[in-house]
């Protein structure tokens, strides 16, 4: 999959989420499946759903933690595309 920084990620309706000291708990309605995210997992989730690009959120991340620019966008990468590959987002404009 190709990740379009420009692209903008949301939730998906039938995802809740649930954030409890700086951990998430992340529920698919669909599927009736639970994700756990730990505290950097949570603050990425959170970057790309209140960014108005993966790109914004990205530059946030990377403001925040001490890792290269290269360690980030991998990551980033990683987590945008497991998360869609489970159902919970939607890279909108694609």
């Amino acid at each position: 999959m190709t990740i379009s920084f420009d692209r903008r990620v949301t939730a998906r309706q039938d995802t809740l989420v649930n954030v409890v000291d700086e951990e998430a708990v992340i529920l698919n309605l669909k599927s009736e499946c639970y994700f756990g995210l730990d505290k950097v997992g949570t603050s990425m989730w959170n970057a790309l759903t209140t960014s108005e690009s993966i790109q914004a959120a990205y530059e946030s991340l990377l403001n925040r933690y001490d890792v290269d620019s290269a360690t980030m966008r991998d990551d980033l990468i990683g987590f945008v595309e497991k998360l869609v590959e489970k159902d919970l987002v939607v890279i909108n404009g694609e």
